[in-house]
């Protein structure tokens, strides 16, 4: 296996030295400042430690694994693609932002279940304009670092690429033809008078709903062969994560880190071009 080691800094000959030392890799090869490829590397329980401490994201692949062996790369929108959570900025406008936030975090963590979550959070903004909508997207929505830079080079790849977000519809389409996505889904927000009304409209997209998309997509566009990526957060997407080929967690919570297929804890979304390569 080749170990790629990435950072959000350049990497140092000694954090190069010592991961050689227990793997016993045959070479170091830089892709970049912020990266290497350890070739024929072997694992070693010291690694994740290591890592960790360093502030380095690592992954095992084979060498043969290339980011063109994939079709379709599916993303959860908050804190994963976009750097905030949508709805927790509607309520900080409406200043109840805490009371949101908790129970955001409580779904994300696995605590709670998220349909339950998304209705509590969305029944505290009962009375909030239609306006706030677009104040969020326009004054707080950032993207994650190194989002487009991954998705231009998925498009290079005619990869298909796909949003799925517990979160406002409002925003997942928004984001669909501004980054000129594949697939877009997220729930809608009844909207009554110019006003929230602090309801949910048709059924949630939750945990199994993202799966199911997931499957749905996979199984009608994209061709025979080709395997399937999918990044999430929060708990919430560890049942679309389990359905893919590969999942990476993203700056994720612990219950979604150690379930992923990697980590990225620490560099952007472009560490995807880096772990596979092209």
């Amino acid at each position: 296996m080749n170990l790629i080691i990435q950072a959000p800094s350049e990497i140092t000959p000694l954090q190069i030295k010592t991961l050689n030392g227990l793997t016993g890799a045959c070479r170091a090869e830089p892709i970049s400042p912020l990266a290497y490829r350890l070739v024929d590397a072997h694992p070693h329980d010291g690694v994740a430690s290591y890592c960790w401490e360093e502030r380095l994201d690592y992954g095992y692949v084979r060498p043969s694994q290339k980011l063109s062996d994939f079709g379709l790369v599916v993303m959860d929108m908050d804190s994963t693609l976009i750097s905030i959570e949508c709805i927790d900025e509607l309520a900080d406008l409406y200043q109840i932002k805490p009371q949101v936030s908790a129970i955001t975090a409580a779904a994300m963590h696995g605590k709670i279940d998220f349909a339950e979550s998304l209705r509590s959070r969305v029944a505290l903004l009962a009375g909030v304009e239609e306006s706030v909508l677009q104040r969020v997207y326009d004054e707080r929505l950032k993207l994650s670092a190194g989002a487009e830079a991954m998705l231009d080079k998925l498009k290079e790849y005619g990869i298909k690429t796909m949003l799925i977000s517990g979160d406002s519809v409002f925003f997942t389409e928004k984001l669909k033809v501004r980054l000129g996505l594949d697939f877009s889904h997220g729930n809608t927000l009844e909207i009554v008078d110019g006003k929230l009304s602090g309801k949910v409209l048709g059924d949630i997209l939750d945990a199994k709903g993202k799966a199911d998309i997931l499957l749905r997509t996979r199984d009608a566009h994209i061709a025979k062969g080709k395997q399937v990526i999918a990044i999430g957060d929060g708990a919430n997407d560890l049942k679309m994560m389990s359905q893919a080929s590969v999942s990476i967690a993203y700056h994720a919570k612990p219950i979604v880190r150690s379930q992923a297929t990697y980590a990225f804890n620490f560099v952007g979304l472009d560490g995807l071009i880096n772990l596979f390569g092209t």
